[in-house]
């Protein structure tokens, strides 16, 4: 790394981590988990990275890239891990809890590339994921090279939610970064998210300047379906050529919705501040008499399509956050 990235306040540390060391704690080195894996966990320090041991009954599965941890400076057990900032996590079949998928993230680039994986239903999900994790969301459309016209791709990203940034790149070029650097600037962290073969590990490898041996492998597109090959298998946090952190993840061929309800009102504006002028407040938007929602429709003010999307992502919502009086308000 450039010696301007030896301190904390380069790893992305902020006061907000500082008034959580306690007096008695002082002498514990504070480091930024790099990696997590099933039974080992690196970290980012000031020196380097190094390997992290855990202590009592701490389990790997505690913790996510990008946490700070508090750690012993001569033996590098993990004494505890500080309060997130900021917390994507993510339902999956059959788990106890949820999965972990980064911490401590300033904005989150929404990978998807200009072929069949364009998908707005699945770009809003990861939208209300940004949103309920109080992270900025950037939708980054990659493969621009392998269509006529961006634009409509652009326009349609950009519809789906007020004030959403769009940028079009080439993640094989160096304008990509450029074109990123507003959210990248240093100490700021930003995660990768999006299916596998639209162009993350690419852009990773452009955005860390990785090279040769040093570079994330990258996938090919099947031809058949159009689907990306999984290449990234886990999460890690990689050093930015401009002094921020970016944190790769894994391909997300599935993402359910949980606990969004107010990453669902964020990312449905217009149809969330509409609401209370329904006739009923128990309004579905769906049949009831006097629903504003439906007037708007018939005016042609909000999307009928958007319309049923969100109701289908409200229903799962409810479904499925685990509160018996159902999902949060």
């Amino acid at each position: 790394m450039d010696q301007d990235m030896h301190t904390l306040p380069a790893l992305g540390w902020s006061p907000f981590f500082g008034e959580q060391v306690e007096a008695d704690e002082r002498h514990l080195v504070p480091m930024r988990v790099a990696t997590v894996h099933r039974s080992r966990m690196t970290a980012q320090a000031v020196e380097g990275v190094v390997r992290l041991d855990l202590s009592g009954r701490m389990k790997t599965t505690d913790f996510a890239v990008g946490d700070w941890v508090l750690v012993e400076p001569d033996t590098h057990v993990v004494v505890r891990g500080l309060e997130r900032h900021a917390l994507l996590q993510r339902k999956t079949e059959g788990a106890r809890g949820p999965q972990l998928i980064a911490a401590n993230v300033d904005t989150l680039f929404i990978v998807t590339s200009c072929n069949d994986d364009f998908n707005p239903a699945r770009l809003e999900r990861y939208l209300a994921l940004a949103n309920e994790a109080q992270t900025d969301p950037v939708i980054v459309l990659t493969k621009i090279d392998k269509v006529a016209d961006v634009a409509p791709f652009e326009a349609q990203a950009a519809a789906l939610q007020r004030g959403l940034p769009v940028v079009a790149v080439n993640a094989k070029t160096p304008e990509a970064i450029a074109m990123l650097m507003p959210w990248c600037s240093a100490g700021r962290t930003v995660a990768l998210v999006g299916s596998s073969g639209v162009g993350k590990s690419t852009l990773l490898n452009t955005l860390a300047d990785k090279t040769g041996e040093a570079a994330q492998l990258i996938g090919g597109i099947r031809e058949v379906d159009d689907k990306g090959r999984h290449t990234t298998t886990s999460r890690s946090l990689h050093a930015i050529a401009g002094g921020g952190w970016v944190i790769d993840t894994p391909g997300i061929r599935t993402l359910h919705v949980s606990d969004l309800a107010h990453g669902l009102d964020v990312l449905f504006a217009e149809i969330t501040e509409l609401a209370p002028a329904c006739r009923f407040r128990d309004c579905t938007h769906a049949h009831e008499p006097g629903c504003a929602i439906l007037a708007a429709v018939a005016r042609g003010e909000i999307d009928a399509a958007r319309l049923d999307r969100w109701r289908k992502l409200s229903d799962e919502n409810t479904a499925n956050t685990p509160d018996p009086r159902g999902a949060r308000r």
